[in-house]
């Protein structure tokens, strides 16, 4: 019992410091990370409660939370990558140094996607919901939907 006491706060530990080092950006990391893991568990907890767990199902999403991983992956990389081109083309003066825009944004999204699947699991095991937060929540989703439905139509004249 000890050793897994140990390890989990040797988690947290690890967890903090490196969000520590990382500032805001990393404190945004690790939210996600949570909100990924308490969907996970939300998403357990309710297949289980309506005795409709599937094992290809929870694959499937956690082949999706992968793919955002991915996709947070690419935004820290073009981040890096706009960085070095606007910091450093000769004749591009610019007031600031470019940092990271991209990347915060993106984290912002998936987290507020996030939890707007665990409200919705949280609502559909029982779970009283704010009407504050339903509404807010409802409207990063209908936001978040408009840009996918756009990006997919996009994606398909191609």
């Amino acid at each position: 019992m000890q050793v897994n006491t140990v390890e989990k706060l040797a988690s947290v530990g690890a967890f903090g410091l490196w969000a520590a080092l990382h500032g805001w950006l990393g404190w945004l990391a690790v939210l996600y990370a949570i909100c990924m893991l308490l969907d996970c568990v939300t998403g357990t907890a309710l297949a289980v409660k309506e005795k409709t767990w599937n094992s290809s199902k929870a694959r499937k999403g956690l082949w999706h939370k992968g793919g955002s991983t991915i996709m947070i992956c690419v935004s820290v990389l073009t981040d890096i990558f706009l960085g070095l081109v606007i910091n450093h083309v000769l004749g591009l003066q610019l007031p600031f140094d470019y940092d990271m825009l991209l990347t915060p944004v993106v984290l912002t999204w998936y987290i507020a996607t996030e939890l707007g699947s665990i409200l919705e699991n949280a609502a559909e095991m029982g779970a009283p919901v704010p009407p504050v937060l339903r509404e807010v929540l409802e409207k990063v989703h209908k936001a978040s939907d408009r840009k996918d439905t756009m990006a997919s139509a996009g994606h398909q004249d191609e």
